[in-house]
Parts: structure tokens; sequence; C-alpha cells
């Protein structure tokens, strides 16, 4: 059945997404024109929705909208025509309308007029001492009705609506955001940003089900999300899988945020999608016009991303926790400088000590990094960064470079070094191939160094990881399981490896104080181990106690700080010498 005028005229005003935004100078530019040109006190950009007149800008009115019954502006919908009233007092139908009431004698309205011939309200200018109009001024209301007519097809047609979900786009969001600044300077808005998935989940179903299914469930999600948050509610398509929206006015924070959740939740859970995507949900608090529009997008994706580690995937923007990713983005972005400078990065070094004789065996080398402006980064803090990036093929080599330089002068003296490789790197087709390749321009013996990889890089990818280290361990480098115990391993497969050394990690040494189940524990470790035929070394030996109870559980070797924290390598020559002499 065909629609009626009046619903075909409420769709067109709908799908514009004009009602409840927020005011806009390229409007309101077009609005401040008619009242002077007029010399009136009022003026407006009326919009006639269902049951009311919104103004999506307006001059010399407070409020935001009228009851549609009695309003002038609402004639001007119904006949699509200009409507002149020179005095509401002796008007049948206006006399005792709301606008009467309130003192005001004369109203003119040019219509609103869509391509299709849909009037969606009016341009209206407003006086309260009756008056005449002029051809020339009549001409003026007709020609600035369709300059707001033309800005309103500009912002839906160039750059404001999203072609797939029929949305207001990112640039209306952040030009909305601007907006609302100038007109509620220091109003406590809360925005939202709705992330329906995750790009891997979304490439997954891409591979799966197709480009075009992905498009469907990007619609769906939309249209999900417009019945989640009501018609009244304007949302923006931001980004592929992204929506914003602003919270309506004057809301409760905390209540409004549960609700939210649990709506989002809802209609996720009731979507086509919802068992395949992970939504996730941030919000950010602020008083207009204290941050810029881009800021608060950027704090909006900050949000998202602290939700998606949170149990309930929503997440308020912190400024602390914001400084935090800051500071992680730059350290990513300095590393590359950091690799290419002459003294920013550096070796340490940390003895291992054979627990019977009491001798140094050799040392680990640990990565430093003494940036210019930040001062010490921790290794804690920058090499899970790094190892996720494309620089870590490059740190790697820095360190094995630095390494075997290292190596080259204590080779003679009977000392080992280990060195850490990362996941990434045993990902790497060649990595075998390049590490031979570093030892042979070092003319370095392969049998003193070793290279220590994590349980978790191993098993990533099991098979691949075994190749790679029978390769190096054809060539006589000693390899040593990192981290022992802290991974998801089959030890049935460890045993499958060329490792010689297994290394039990500090969190269970330093517990080895706690009790019995703690101490029975690494008992456990060393005793498989050495059925394995791996040699032991334990990791944050900090007390003699310790140290004397790896020693009769027959641990071979320690590290940690009862014997030294890690040292620069004339420090660790002068170490060993004064340990040798004591002995």
């Amino acid at each position: 059945m065909a629609l009626s005028y009046e619903e075909a005229r409420l769709q067109a005003l709908h799908q514009l997404n004009l009602l409840d935004t927020p005011p806009s100078e390229s409007f309101d530019r077009i609005t401040r024109m008619a009242s002077q040109i007029f010399g009136l006190p009022i003026a407006a950009v009326s919009l006639t929705d269902r049951d009311r007149q919104w103004f999506k800008s307006r001059v010399g009115v407070e409020h935001w909208s009228i009851p549609r019954e009695k309003a002038p502006c609402g004639e001007v919908a119904d006949t699509a025509g200009l409507v002149i009233i020179p005095d509401f007092s002796k008007h049948p139908c206006y006399a005792d309308s709301l606008l009467g009431q309130n003192g005001i004698r004369f109203y003119a309205g040019a219509p609103l007029v869509t391509r299709e011939g849909f009037s969606l309200g009016a341009l209206c200018v407003l006086g309260t001492e009756p008056r005449e109009v002029t051809e020339r001024e009549i001409d003026a209301l007709q020609d600035l009705a369709a300059m707001v007519m033309a800005q309103i097809e500009l912002q839906h047609a160039f750059g404001r609506i999203d072609p797939l979900s029929g949305l207001p786009n990112r640039n209306q969001f952040l030009d909305d955001l601007a907006d609302l600044a100038k007109d509620r300077p220091g109003y406590e808005q809360i925005t939202v940003l709705v992330d329906f998935a995750l790009p891997e989940q979304i490439s997954s179903y891409a591979r799966v089900m197709g480009p075009g299914r992905v498009d469907d469930v990007i619609r769906d999600a939309a249209q999900d999300l417009r019945l989640a948050l009501g018609p009244q509610q304007t949302i923006y398509h931001v980004a592929a899988t992204q929506f914003a929206f602003l919270a309506p006015a004057d809301v409760e924070r905390t209540t409004y945020i549960e609700h939210l959740t649990r709506d989002v939740g809802q209609a996720r859970q009731n979507s086509a999608y919802g068992t395949v995507m992970t939504s996730a949900i941030g919000v950010a608090v602020f008083p207009a016009g204290t941050m810029a529009a881009q800021d608060i997008l950027r704090a909006l994706h900050s949000a998202v991303h602290a939700a998606r580690s949170s149990s309930d995937h929503v997440s308020v923007y912190s400024s602390e926790v914001d400084e935090q990713y800051r500071r992680r983005y730059r350290l990513l972005q300095d590393f590359g400088a950091a690799l290419a400078s002459s003294d920013q990065l550096r070796l340490v070094y940390q003895p291992r000590i054979d627990l019977k004789s009491g001798a140094c065996l050799g040392a680990e080398a640990l990565l430093r990094w003494r940036h210019p402006v930040l001062g010490d980064v921790s290794p804690v803090e920058f090499i899970p960064i790094v190892e996720h990036s494309p620089h870590v093929q490059a740190m790697t080599a820095f360190v094995l470079d630095e390494a075997l330089r290292q190596l080259v002068r204590w080779q003679h003296d009977g000392l080992s070094l280990s060195v850490n490789v990362s996941a990434a790197n045993l990902d790497e087709p060649d990595f075998a191939t390049s590490i031979v390749a570093a030892v042979g321009r070092h003319r370095v013996d392969t049998a003193w160094l070793e290279l220590e990889v994590t349980e978790s890089a191993v098993m990533r990818d099991a098979e691949h990881a075994r190749r790679q280290l029978e390769a190096l361990s054809d060539t006589g480098i000693r390899l040593a399981i990192d981290d022992f115990g802290t991974g998801y391993s089959s030890l049935g497969y460890l045993q499958t490896l060329p490792a010689k050394v297994v290394k039990i990690d500090q969190s269970f040494v330093r517990n080895l104080d706690d009790g019995e189940k703690e101490r029975s524990l690494v008992r456990s470790m060393i005793n498989l181990s050495h059925d394995l035929r791996y040699r032991v070394v334990a990791e944050g030996v900090e007390t003699p106690q310790v140290a004397d109870w790896l020693r009769q559980q027959g641990c071979d070797e320690a590290q940690g700080y009862l014997f030294s924290r890690p040292l620069e390598a004339d420090q660790f020559e002068t170490w060993r010498q004064s340990r040798s002499l004591a002995a």
C-alpha cells in the first residue's frame, strides 16, 4: 500500500538525520541573515516532525522545539507553500496559539522543499508587532529557504552520509561536536563509541561468507543500534565497524551506561552476527568546548581499546590509561631512531653461576634503552611492544650482533653468552640461516652461544619452530627453553626439541619461601627436566637460603640479584675478577 503524503514526508525528513542534531554554523549563518533582512528579533530553520516543530537553527529563541499543533510552520509543511500572517491577533486559527499567547504578532515562513517535492518545514521570521511584507522581502525569504535546502542536500550528499549504513559519517560527527562546543560551552556531554567487531573477526567472516555479507552485517548492526537507542537518537557511522552517538541531555552517567550496556548487549545477542562478533563500548565524558572534536574521537577510541580487555567490554575514558597507550605508541615510534643511533641501545650482562662450584659460567645478554627524552625505559615495558612490531627483527639482529662482538672477547676465557629470541623471530623463514651467518661474520665458536626461546614461542607453530631449532642445533649452538613452566606447552613435544637447557621462571623461584606446595612444584620441575636430560637454570635467585635449597635439589645453575644485577661489560669484567680473587 502506498504511503500517504504525510508518511512519505516524515520518512524523507527522518532519512536526512537532521532532527535532534547539534546546531550548525552553516545553518545559523542563514538564519541570522534572515533576521537582519527583515529587521526582526526571531528567525528559525524549523523542521516539522510528527508532533513537534524542531529548530535546527534559531535566533531569539531559547527552546529547541514547540508543539506542531497550531504552529504556522506546520502549515508550511502541509501545503509546501509560503505562509504570511501579518497579525496573529486577527487570524482565526493562530490568535489563541502558543505563539500568539507569547506575544508573537507577525510570521512569515518559506517552505524547505526536497527535490522529490516533500516539505520538511520552514525558514521563518517572527516579530512582536504586526507588519506587512514586500515582494522583495518574500523573494529574499524564498532565496534563503533555497539556500537552507542546498545546505541540507550538500550535507547529505557530499561527505556527510555513509553510503552503506545511510547514517551521518565521521565528518558530520566531528562538525556536530564542534557546533555543540559553540552552542553549549561547558555543558557536560557524554559521548559513546560502539565497536561491534574486532578486525580479525570481520576478516574471518569475509573469508568464509564473502565481502558482500560483511556489508549486510554492518547494515544489520546499524539497524540494531537504531532499534536499541530509539528513533530520536542520532547515530554516526564513524568507521567500518564503529558507531558513535551523544547521550541525551541531563542523564545520570552511571545509570545511563548501565542501561546502554544492557540494551546494546541484548541487541547483539538477538542479532544474526552476535555469536561471531565481539562488541565493545567506549564512553567519554567532557565539558563541551574543553576538547577538540578530533581529541574526543581519539578518547573514544582509547576507551574502546580499554574495553576490549575489561570483563563487560565497557570502559569510560581515563586520561591515565590513555597516557599509557600514548607512551606505548611513542616508544614504538621512537624505537626505529634508537636502532639507528649509537648511544641509546646497549647490552648489559647478568652472570650465570654454577651452583656446585660457585664459578661464573657465562652471562645472559639483556637489552637496555636510554631514551633521549624519557630516560631509561624498562625492558619490561618496551620489549613486548617491539616484539609485536616490524622492529622485532632489527632488535634481535642488534642484540645478536652486540652479543657476538662481546663473545669474541669472552670465549677464550671459557664464558658462554645467551641471547633471547622472540616468537616473531622463529616465524622468519630464514632465521636460522641469518643466525649462522652472523656467527660466521664474528668468527665465534658456536659452542659458546646459547639462544633462549620461550615455551609459548615454540608452541605457537611447534613444527616450524622445531625445524628452525634443529637447524641451529646442528651448527653447535646451544638452545634453552626460557620461562619454563609459564607456557601452555606439551611436555611430550618439548622432549623432541634439540634444547639442552631449561630456565625455571623467576615467578616460581621467588615463591619458594611461601610453603611446601611451592617448593614441591619447583622440585618437580627440576626432577622432570633432569629426567628429560636438560640442564636446569633457576632465575630470580635473591637469597642464600633459596640458592642453598636449589643446590640441594640438584639445580645446575642460577642467576639473580644474590650474585649480581645485570652489569655493563666493563663492570662484568671487574665483578668476575673480584669474584675469582675472593674464591
